[in-house]
């Protein structure tokens, strides 16, 4: 049966952040996940996951000034320090809000920076968070995403980001596959999906074009669900997706490509 996690951050948008928490829990997740709640104390994070009786399934590291652009800051020169300091920021979320992974967003390379030096700078930092999360208990994470919604972003393929941890070495490296954002870098989504199953520890979907629901665009979700099944794949699936419209309403895909199973 899908573990079904609803985004927060992209879901139910016409709400409070804080308020999206019941909103989730009343159509039937079990879980959430979000870019990050660090404008809040983790304690009221906490008190409203507890109320909701959700399980935290993923947040991101600090990803710099999200307002101004920047998403992420990993493969960032110059900004080593206050990686290292969003590291021990989200370790205590996670500690506070039993979150057992931690994505890390490489962030943007920026133009004067050669892509080269980029992802040397995001190894050194992975290298020392990787051991730091093992610590704790939790996997890190790190999603490659596509060129065309984030041009310039510093891993685009799960090969790429495979290749990086080949070149790290560190045990708690983990791929977080977005089936949307392979679709519009790879394809073959199954297949490179089973390929790097050993390292796969999250998945999220949406559909292409337009980022909206599964059965609204070109993948074919029911097929994708009944091959993550038979690949007995057992994390979360995020639903990481703009509604078309009204969220709730939307979420009628979960019965129509599942024939109607209770999710």
């Amino acid at each position: 049966m899908p573990r079904f996690s609803a985004n927060i951050s992209m879901m139910y948008g016409d709400l409070a952040f804080l308020d999206r928490f019941s909103a989730a829990a009343a159509d039937g997740f079990r879980g959430v996940e979000y870019i990050g709640a660090y404008d809040y104390e983790p304690d009221v994070v906490k008190s409203v996951l507890q109320a909701a009786a959700l399980e935290q399934v993923l947040f991101n590291f600090p990803t710099g000034d999200w307002a101004s652009g920047e998403r992420g800051i990993g493969a960032l020169p110059g900004r080593e320090a206050e990686f290292r300091a969003g590291v021990d920021q989200a370790l205590s979320f996670a500690e506070a809000l039993g979150c057992k992974q931690i994505n890390c967003l490489a962030g943007i390379v920026p133009e004067h920076v050669s892509r080269d030096t980029a992802l040397e700078v995001l190894a050194q930092n992975l290298a020392f968070a990787a051991p730091k999360l093992a610590d704790a208990g939790i996997r890190l994470l790190v999603e490659p995403i596509n060129s065309f919604d984030i041009p310039g972003f510093a891993l685009n393929t799960s090969a790429e980001t495979l290749a990086l941890f080949d070149q790290i070495g560190a045990d708690n490296l983990w791929l977080q596959y977005d089936f949307y954002h392979m679709q519009r870098m790879q394809g073959e989504l199954i297949g490179t999906f089973r390929a790097a199953q050993d390292k796969i520890a999250h998945v999220q979907i949406a559909d292409t074009p337009g980022r909206h629901e599964p059965g609204t665009g070109e993948i074919n979700y029911a097929f994708i669900f009944r091959q993550l099944e038979a690949l007995e794949y057992a994390g979360w699936i995020g639903c990481e997706y703009v509604p078309k419209n009204d969220t709730s309403t939307g979420l009628s895909w979960r019965a129509e490509l599942l024939k109607g199973e209770n999710v």
